[in-house]
């Protein structure tokens, strides 16, 4: 069998991950708000939101889910590539990819479409932190064997751990990962403003950090491309290979909880132990999809999740700038009056049907966005 056949449990798994991104999250929030049910709130709306700070809910895997399958598809890109076209040739390759995922990033989130160069944010988003991840995983998928990439991951886990623990304060704003980027980012750091006499003021509601987690969103990508490895290697027997899947996120879901007693899990300074839980839970998440779709062979029924998978940035980058309200509002503006407080439900919906349809087009014409 060839080692280098795309998943398609892939390729749904990250469908369903832009699904929840761009589509079902805001919509299903929107109506769980006007319907203000208690133990909906309290059930299904409270898991649809970030934790405030330690622990980790649902909507806390979207992120390091996009990070992971990032990784995912290394082994199988790389290493071809190389041995195709040298090693000059793959960095030129591996750089401008960067390079356009991080500028991506800051068209997305980074204020460049404000036009004002004093709202420019330099390292704020989620495709940021997949360009960092993904540069630093490199070297490791195309000069090192995969055992050397575990000890590799445990090392920058420890890098990243030993001044957190040293400085003592996993406080939103006195954490040694938001001290590093205030020093280092000042004024281009998101949530940060300039006063009358310059000097930065940072917002007291931003306590995601960056700089220093780079190193943690580089273990998620590298996780993800050990979790690559198995899958390339393992065509031969799928069965197994779903086994040591499901194995390795059992592993790293209790290696997380272990490392929760000492380490707090949380996703916005992206601790060492949230890494392991977070890809923990992605290891069983692929597991369950590719047992279900690549060993089972249940392959019907997944075009509309792939109509996002398979142009995950264009899915990105659409449902995060555009706003498609304006039409929709256009068109179903006399509807208002009888949905009253609903109406804005109605034009979150027709958004997302938006970006869908586009999405669509996109798949049936065979045109995907590559970075």
């Amino acid at each position: 069998m060839n080692e280098n056949k795309r998943l398609l449990s892939l390729d749904v798994l990250r469908g369903l991950d832009l699904f929840l991104l761009v589509a079902l999250q805001p919509v299903l929030r929107a109506v769980l708000l006007e319907l203000n049910c208690d133990v909906l709130n309290d059930t299904l709306l409270y898991q649809l939101d970030h934790a405030e700070w330690e622990g980790m809910r649902v909507w806390d895997i979207v992120m390091p889910l996009f990070l992971f399958m990032s990784g995912v598809t290394m082994p199988y890109s790389l290493p071809k590539y190389k041995t195709q076209n040298g090693n000059i040739k793959v960095w030129k390759r591996v750089l401008k990819r960067f390079a356009l995922l991080f500028l991506l990033g800051m068209l997305v989130q980074g204020n460049i479409l404000a036009l004002d160069p004093g709202r420019i944010y330099i390292y704020s988003n989620t495709l940021q932190a997949i360009a960092v991840g993904y540069l630093l995983t490199v070297p490791m998928v195309l000069y090192m064997k995969p055992r050397m990439q575990i000890v590799v991951i445990a090392i920058l886990l420890v890098i990243y751990s030993l001044p957190m623990h040293l400085h003592g304060d996993w406080s939103a704003q006195g954490n040694f990962a938001a001290i590093i980027d205030k020093f280092v980012l000042g004024r281009f750091r998101d949530g940060s403003s300039v006063t009358a006499d310059g000097s930065v003021l940072f917002a007291a509601w931003y306590d995601y950090t960056w700089l220093w987690s780079s190193l943690t969103f580089c273990c998620t990508v590298a996780l993800g491309s050990f979790a690559g490895y198995l899958t390339k290697s393992g065509n031969s027997d799928r069965r197994v290979t779903a086994r040591k899947l499901l194995l390795v996120g059992v592993v790293l879901v209790v290696a997380g909880l272990l490392g929760g007693l000492v380490q707090p899990v949380i996703k916005r300074i992206w601790s060492a132990s949230f890494t392991l839980y977070s890809a923990g839970w992605c290891y069983l998440l692929l597991a369950l999809f590719y047992w279900w779709i690549d060993v089972k062979g249940h392959t019907k029924g997944w075009g509309w999740l792939l109509c996002f998978g398979c142009n995950a940035i264009t899915a990105y980058l659409v449902g995060e700038l555009v706003n498609f309200r304006s039409i929709a509002e256009s068109l179903f503006y006399g509807t208002e009056q009888y949905l009253g407080d609903w109406y804005p439900v109605l034009l979150t919906f027709c958004n997302s049907i938006m970006v869908f349809l586009i999405l669509k087009m996109m798949y049936r014409a065979r045109l995907f966005l590559k970075v």
